[in-house]
């Protein structure tokens, strides 16, 4: 069973009412700088595991903060019953003729996972995306192991463009491969191959 959602253009940004796969209703919603607090156990938990993000398994609060709330463009948070459960962020990829391009980021908490609510999530995504003027997504660095992401991200339309030999070090699997996954998001595309931009850069300037 698939979530439900429902996506409203409120403020320039998108704001979604959905439920989980158990009915559960679910606010996916801009985060504020408040809400770092909420953020931080769920970044503390994936991060210190060391096994999906390219963080240092030690990284602080205040530079966690400043990945996931400084730098991006916007961030993200999905609640359930007012208790944030997911959060992703989105930004630029490449400055110059790459700015057309997003990069996004995506944690659920353990409580959170497998009900869908991550799928939502990136779709909720890809919209925040062609809102703000981008025409295209790249995850850069996507374990192999991490197989679940893998397939949803596939099913979500990714595909695997480039594979990186042993660049991930896994704690337990040791030097194992990295994707850069890559999913087109405009309405057309003068690329022969995913990746592969041979449009009119101006026509694809960002907004």
């Amino acid at each position: 069973q698939s979530p439900r959602h429902r996506f409203t253009v409120v403020a320039d940004v998108a704001v979604v009412s959905m439920h989980d796969r158990w009915g559960v209703p679910v606010k996916i919603r801009p985060a504020t700088a408040n809400d770092f607090a909420a953020i931080w156990p769920i970044f503390e938990d994936i991060v210190s595991r060391g096994d999906t993000y390219a963080y240092p398994r030690a990284t602080t609060r205040a530079e966690a903060e400043r990945l996931w709330i400084t730098i991006p463009r916007v961030t993200f948070v999905a609640e359930e019953a007012g208790v944030i459960v997911v959060t992703f962020f989105l930004k630029t990829n490449q400055d110059g003729p790459g700015d057309h391009v997003c990069n996004c980021g995506y944690m659920v908490a353990a409580a959170a996972r497998g009900k869908g609510v991550a799928s939502a999530l990136c779709t909720h995504s890809q919209e925040i995306a062609r809102e703000l003027g981008y025409v295209a997504m790249q995850f850069n660095f996507v374990a192999a192991t991490n197989t679940g992401a893998v397939r949803l991200w596939q099913k979500l339309g990714f595909e695997i463009v480039g594979t990186l030999p042993g660049a991930f070090r896994h704690p337990a699997q040791g030097y194992v491969d990295a994707f850069v996954m890559y999913k087109w998001l405009g309405d057309d595309c003068a690329c022969a191959v995913p990746g592969r931009l041979d449009g009119d850069p101006e026509r694809l300037q960002p907004r």
